[in-house]
């Protein structure tokens, strides 16, 4: 981490070093963290921002924009949605959104495989991303039976610029082995993702 520290304080003061840096480095949540993002997205506040965003990106569907801004991610093999920091997101809900849809995919059962940080410079900009990577869970299974995917692997990104934040990004990413079968309906996993409610689940 200070290599990284020295290399951003030499690039502020415009040495001559030209290489872009990059540094990636894995990250433990603290429980008290994930507690209170349990506790935002059981809040009336919380409830409120999921039930916006969800309105946002059916809007979005039919080309009609509302705030905050969703871009839409749609292709064969990927699906997937991007939050524009915007109204009314502010720092600290941009950062408990990233937990609460963490949690919320864990709460279908996935597994996360990594948390990490990664942190570039790129065209004389600092990018920071923060991003889950979660996997479906691992079963037994019968003989010839193909193993199910959910909604295949999920990536969840934060991503910050020069310090300020820029946009979330939620990717769902599905297998295309014939050994899998195919995934639930993503427009199923953006209910529970979305869901205003979330009883029972903490």
């Amino acid at each position: 981490m200070s290599n990284f520290l020295d290399d951003l304080f030499n690039k502020v003061f415009k040495s001559s070093e030209k290489t872009p840096m990059s540094h990636k480095e894995n990250i433990v949540l603290k429980e008290q963290e994930i507690a209170e993002a349990t506790a935002w997205m059981n809040s009336a506040e919380g409830k409120e921002l999921f039930s916006r965003i969800s309105k946002s990106y059916h809007f979005k569907t039919v080309q009609i924009e509302e705030r905050p801004q969703i871009h839409v991610l749609d292709s064969k093999y990927a699906r997937g949605f991007a939050i524009t920091y915007d109204d009314p997101l502010d720092e600290k809900t941009f950062s408990l959104l990233f937990l609460a849809f963490a949690q919320r995919v864990l709460a279908l059962g996935y597994q996360q495989v990594s948390l990490d940080r990664k942190m570039e410079e790129i065209n004389e900009q600092v990018k920071v991303s923060d991003k889950f990577f979660f996997k479906p869970p691992v079963k037994a299974l019968a003989k010839n039976e193909l193993i199910p995917q959910l909604y295949g692997r999920i990536a969840i990104e934060k991503i910050s610029i020069d310090n300020q934040p820029n946009y979330l990004k939620v990717l769902a990413t599905f297998y295309s082995d014939r050994l899998y079968q195919d995934p639930e309906p993503f427009d199923q996993f953006l209910d529970h993702l979305f869901e205003a409610t979330n009883d029972g689940q903490n």
